[in-house]
């Protein structure tokens, strides 16, 4: 129940709820106030004291905004609202006082840091500072901490805000840094030296308000002004966080988060921020055509009509990668279909019921993890397939939420009761009294170690029920951003990718490079990089990546999103839909549509809820006939988080970071 009170700020008169702090309260009336420790995601720590305001009739000194609340303010003497104001001589005053104690042992160096141009202090000190300073004793200076390969450290910029801290041991989930020392000999460190050991930790680096924690891949390549900004949707996993691209020239220079409450809050994992160095490697930039089992560099017109002749009259399969878009695998579908072949994206053997949306999206938003009192994963790990939904599952647990796994022993960052690693756990659930596992509101996760499975169906199958019968939302937790578009537009050949390929004489492959192809069928590969779907080609079709091309992609609760081009492809490389076009006309069964625009409302005439851009539509409640379970033990499905997609093996830095946590899971024991 709200506790709305009344309040004058600035001599404006606002109602607010009385738990919000004064700070949000000066927000809601559209009063800025400058912080450098509060953020709104994490706990309150009250230490920066750049927030302060003066309360009126209270006592005659500033007070921290982010840490009183509305409800503790004093009305005035005939019960008048209470007033805060935000801009008197006192907070005036006060705000110089703290710019300049912060500005005592801070090294000017704004003019080669990484940060100048978008730093807080730097804009503060503008904005709230003075231009002179009293203090002439020699700065103090602290030595630099090695984090690991991600985040660079200049700890002598450090001004205590304790964001890093907090954003580690709250949403993070790790325990490594902190702040020891006291006064003037504290300092924030990692314990024992230890570098971070986390998914996520490259959020750290935006939570910084100075110059501290920066970004070393990036360092010194670039500055903010020089960058184009294209707001974007991330393809890493299925969550489908919301990204901007930064580009200068042709180059991606950086990926950062954008704010979506019902995504992905603000925050990215370090595979969608640092996998930019590989879209410059390993690119595909011109055709090929195999002859005398060699690859040679070939025209489009040349690889185009080669194509051509290859697939007509023959019996083709369609294969969809897990990085296309809607469009693509939508074209692709028609173009296969059209000349009597099947198409399939659940390239894994991932038992995903066609035409059964409730089957493979559930009903689930992502936000209804926040109101879970108990959330049951089955066959998923998502500190590895979804580190920023983990991030939202920790966040549940700390407000109450149980958390129990079905599935092999793993660390998520929170407590969870492990219920066993044999689907026969859940047949279990079902069968007794499950009132213990699954409070209400309960919400079920399931994943593809679940769904890959040869009894991935009758899987599936129990979970709907063991959800119906307690009353739980259920989500199914995909790993590959394009597999739900695909599954919508019905990209889906019955018996699943074996009978797909069966018999099939010619395999176009859009961008499939998780398994290897083996066969004699003629191979025809439609893809960004030279990957394992590349290697074993007839044709090679040279395509435009995720950042090179306008594309629709659905994420795992259904929701639809648009990734926008912010560069153009390396070379000859074209946009994937313009490729099907071409071929099309070849083939002499020309696809309907001339532009994006026209493949586009032509894809949302055929399948209207993709149109609804943003919006998760509403699934109607629908059985899978739930056979028997085998015995085996659950498997999780993406075992090296790093090396999940053509991209990421393609980046340097991914390599790096995979054999670094690889050499920290095989640490060496000291005998006791």
């Amino acid at each position: 129940m709200s506790d709305l009170r009344k309040v004058v700020i600035d001599g404006n008169e606002v109602e607010v709820d009385g738990a919000m702090t004064l700070i949000q309260a000066c927000e809601e009336a559209g009063i800025e106030i400058p912080r450098f420790c509060y953020h709104e995601r994490l706990s309150i720590a009250g230490n920066c004291r750049m927030c302060l305001v003066e309360v009126v009739g209270g006592p005659p000194k500033p007070a921290a905004s982010c840490a009183m609340q509305v409800r503790d303010l004093r009305p005035g003497p005939e019960g008048q609202p209470p007033v805060v104001k935000t801009n008197s001589p006192m907070v005036k005053k006060a705000r110089e006082g703290v710019m300049e104690f912060f500005l005592i042992n801070h090294p000017l160096d704004c003019p080669i840091c990484d940060q100048g141009g978008e730093c807080d202090l730097q804009d503060q000190a503008m904005a709230y500072g003075v231009d002179f300073s009293r203090f002439r004793e020699p700065k103090r200076a602290v030595d630099d901490l090695d984090l690991g390969p991600l985040v660079e450290t200049h700890m002598t910029r450090c001004i205590s805000c304790t964001r890093c801290v907090r954003f580690t041991t709250e949403v993070a989930g790790i325990t490594q840094m902190g702040q020891t020392g006291r006064g003037e000999d504290a300092e924030i460190t990692s314990y024992l030296g230890e570098t971070l050991d986390s998914n996520l930790q490259g959020n750290i680096i935006d939570l910084c308000p100075v110059g501290a924690l920066v970004s070393k891949p990036y360092a010194f390549t670039a500055r903010p002004w020089e960058l184009s900004k294209t707001e974007s949707i991330d393809v890493m996993d299925a969550l489908g966080s919301n990204i901007r691209i930064d580009t200068k020239g042709r180059e991606v220079m950086r990926f950062l988060p954008r704010n979506h409450d019902g995504v992905n809050e603000e925050w990215i994992s370090d595979k969608t921020r640092f996998v930019w160095d590989g879209l410059r490697r390993q690119r595909l930039d011109t055709p090929y055509i195999r002859e005398n089992g060699k690859l040679r560099k070939a025209s489009w017109p040349e690889a185009l009509s080669a194509a051509a002749a290859a697939m007509k009259g023959k019996k083709v399969a369609g294969l969809v990668g897990d990085l296309a878009s809607v469009e693509s695998a939508y074209a692709l579908k028609q173009l296969v279909e059209d000349l009597g072949g099947n198409v399939e994206c659940r390239t894994d053997g991932a038992k995903l019921p066609e035409g059964n949306r409730f089957g493979y999206v559930g009903n689930a938003a992502i936000e209804d993890i926040d109101e879970a009192e108990a959330i049951m994963l089955i066959g998923c790990n998502p500190r590895t397939e979804a580190p920023v939904l983990n991030a939202r599952i920790r966040k549940a647990w700390t407000r109450g939420a149980n958390v129990g796994v079905i599935g092999p022993k793993v660390d998520l960052t929170y407590d969870h009761s492990d219920l066993g690693d044999k689907p026969e756990v859940i047949t279990e659930l079902l069968s007794r009294d499950h009132s213990a596992v699954l409070e209400k509101p309960s919400l079920i996760i399931i994943g593809q170690g679940a769904l890959c499975r040869t009894d991935g169906e009758a899987i599936l199958g129990i979970a709907i029920k063991l959800a119906e019968s307690t009353g739980s939302k259920l989500m199914v937790l995909h790993t590959a951003a394009g597999r739900v578009g695909a599954m919508d537009v019905g990209a889906v050949t019955e018996g699943g990718v074996m009978q797909a390929l069966d018999g099939a004489e010619v395999i176009y492959n859009l961008g499939a490079d998780e398994g290897d192809i083996t066969g004699d069928a003629f191979k025809i590969y439609q893809g960004s990089h030279g990957d394992r779907g590349a290697h074993g080609a007839d044709i090679i079709l040279p395509a435009a990546a995720y950042t090179e091309e306008n594309g629709l992609f659905v994420n795992t609760e259904g929701r639809p999103q648009l990734a926008m081009r912010a560069g153009f492809a390396p070379g000859e490389a074209k946009e994937n839909w313009a490729i099907l076009r071409a071929l099309s006309a070849e083939l002499d069964a020309t696809l309907p549509f001339d532009s994006l625009a026209q493949l586009r409302s032509a894809l949302i005439e055929a399948h209207p809820h993709l149109g609804a851009i943003d919006e998760v539509a509403e699934n109607e409640w629908a059985s899978v006939k739930a056979g028997k379970v085998n015995k085996a033990a659950f498997k999780y499905a993406v075992e090296e988080f790093y090396l999940t997609n053509p991209i990421a093996r393609a980046s340097q830095l991914m390599g790096e970071l995979a054999a670094n946590a690889k050499a920290r899971s095989t640490a060496p024991m000291a005998a006791e």
